[in-house]
């Protein structure tokens, strides 16, 4: 985002002192827990202090909002994935338990590839995850989802595609 001539800019401490409390209370009405909502307050900062671009005076909190509500959607996903995991476990007999620091590894990784499949299209990221872990062929998986064999290929393809994309051109 280029900013006008004419537009003015906020330096980070006084769109700090100015709308943390305002934006702890949107984050509170959106999580229901004043804890969470303070822990993303610092998060949105923190991503502004490192994008490093001036900000404008003229929406300050429109800034705020779509910074914030993408780390609530972070958070929730985060949570849904830390359930699951936690319920699979559940399964299993304790003594199959992994340690704190392996499962801490584990959810990691989750998050990691959720973040990798976020782009697709949920067609796409169904096919692409019953042929990588469902250890099914492109022929069951098209049978399983009532699609070609060869659409199933195109969706494997794509997803790869899009992860490599994500892992490499993004990371340049």
């Amino acid at each position: 985002m280029s900013l006008h001539e004419t537009d003015s800019i906020v330096s980070l401490d006084i769109l700090y002192g100015t709308q943390r409390g305002w934006l702890q209370g949107w984050l509170w009405r959106s999580l229901g827990c004043s804890q969470q909502a303070a822990d993303l307050v610092q998060d949105t900062f923190v991503r502004l202090l490192v994008r490093g671009q001036p900000i404008s005076a003229r929406a300050p909190r429109a800034l705020l909002v779509r910074i914030a509500r993408g780390l609530v959607i972070d958070h929730w996903r985060r949570d849904a994935l830390e359930r699951a995991y936690l319920e699979a476990l559940a399964q299993l007999p304790e003594a199959s338990h992994p340690s704190p620091e392996v499962r801490h590894e584990a959810l990691q990784c989750l998050e990691r590839i959720a973040q990798l499949l976020e782009g697709l299209k949920p067609a796409v990221r169904e096919a692409f995850l019953l042929y990588q872990l469902g250890d099914m062929s492109h022929a069951q998986v098209a049978q399983t989802l009532g699609v070609s064999s060869r659409t199933v290929e195109r969706h494997v393809a794509s997803a790869l595609l899009h992860c490599y994309r994500v892992c490499f051109e993004g990371s340049q």
